[in-house]
């Protein structure tokens, strides 16, 4: 090992400075800690900035500088009129420019992902590489949106348990199933603006052109025994369809990469 990787290895991690940027009609709140080359956490849909690496300083001790923040409507940050990736991504690239950062490596998961491939696109010159966790969908409206309105009315009626009603029998591992249960309401609980997450809900994405991506990429996926709702097929034609990318996912019978901090930023962290 060279003398300066060990060094950067053995980065103790900083206070988190936070900090708040306007864009429009939206607030958007976050933190940032550390120092080096930056690397920008996007959260998933009905989650907040803590379930991206869920509270591992691992990239930060490596030499990186971590940015998280809520997405709109999500944890601290304000409601918002429009709920879609165009508004995400530039709401992104915002939080870039607040921060003074001209190029980031992205790390998304689920809806963050999604976010991350559609600044990726946007804005290729600002991303210098890509981690796409658990993407959830192929890009095509969703079939079932039904299900989707059916888990926003469902929030909205009876908060986190109410959502968790409109959600239905789980369609994970018996084994899994207490622990799926208890992080849902865990990070429904953690919205300042649980009726935003709601419209948030609504807004079913949509994403193409994954052929465009250019820079260097790597695919989490999970297993469909425990994460149905991040089904690894799409995981694995997000693979086939950016060039290049790199594919990984945890080992038979264990807890998805995505919901473990320390060991998925230990696989990004050689792209980072």
């Amino acid at each position: 090992m060279r003398l300066a990787d060990r060094d950067r290895r053995l980065t103790p991690p900083s206070a988190a400075e936070p900090f708040e940027v306007v864009r429009g009609q939206v607030t958007l709140r976050g933190e940032s800690a550390g120092a080096g080359d930056a690397v920008l956490l996007l959260h998933g849909l009905t989650a907040t900035r803590r379930y991206v690496v869920h509270g591992s300083r691992a990239i930060e001790r490596a030499g990186r500088q971590v940015v998280m923040y809520d997405a709109r409507g999500h944890g601290a940050s304000s409601p918002a009129g429009a709920y879609d990736y165009g508004e995400l991504a530039a709401d992104a690239i915002a939080v870039l420019d607040h921060l003074g950062i001209e190029r980031a490596a992205l790390v998304g998961q689920s809806m963050g992902s999604a976010t991350a491939v559609a600044v990726a696109l946007a804005h290729p010159g600002r991303v210098r590489s890509l981690a796409i966790v658990t993407p959830a969908h192929r890009g095509a409206p969703s079939p079932n949106l039904e299900h989707w309105d059916a888990l926003a009315a469902g929030l909205e009626r009876g908060g986190p348990e109410g959502f968790l009603e409109a959600l239905g029998p789980m369609h994970v591992g018996e084994r899994w199933r207490d622990a799926v249960r208890t992080v849902i309401l865990q990070r429904l609980g953690r919205h300042e603006h649980p009726a935003a997450v709601a419209d948030a809900l609504r807004g079913i994405p949509r994403l193409e052109a994954l052929e465009a991506i250019t820079v260097p990429t790597i695919v989490v996926g999970s297993r469909d025994d425990v994460d149905p709702d991040h089904p690894r097929e799409v995981a694995e034609e997000y693979v086939r369809r950016i060039p290049g990318a790199a594919f990984t996912i945890e080992a038979e019978g264990e807890s998805p990469l995505a919901w473990r901090g320390g060991a998925l930023s230990k696989e990004i962290l050689p792209l980072l």
